[in-house]
């Protein structure tokens, strides 16, 4: 019975401690407007070893995925290097100007409200 039972404890814990491994969802936010934009964005945050099931939002711009917590900031950089910016990492001017026209979002809002960090009224 006992060996039965220090069976059963260490399936267990052997269980948990791969659950812990294991990727969870992650959300973040990126901005775009099209369906061109999604395809890109998607691709970028699939590119990334260990995520899968990237999908992108064009209304609440969030992207969903699957991924190790590790994984996320690599995310927002390959995101950004295809010219979308996140809420934690912006696209070089030179990668959002290679942007389809239709695909180049309003970044003129963005720095309006950074304009008026700091600044006492």
């Amino acid at each position: 019975m006992k060996t039965k039972m220090l069976s059963l404890v260490s399936m267990f814990l052997l269980g948990t401690m791969t659950v812990f491994g294991q990727a969870k969802a992650e959300k973040i936010e990126v901005n775009g407007n099209c369906s061109m934009c999604e395809k890109r964005i998607e691709k970028a945050a699939n590119s990334v070893e260990g995520v899968t099931n990237a999908q992108w939002d064009k209304e609440t711009k969030i992207l969903a995925f699957t991924a190790d917590t590790t994984q996320v900031s690599q995310v927002h950089k390959v995101v950004a290097k295809a010219g979308h910016d996140t809420n934690k990492a912006k696209a070089t001017d030179e990668a959002y100007n290679k942007l389809p026209e239709c695909c180049q979002y309003d970044r003129a809002a963005e720095k309006k409200e950074d304009s008026h960090e700091g600044h006492m009224h």
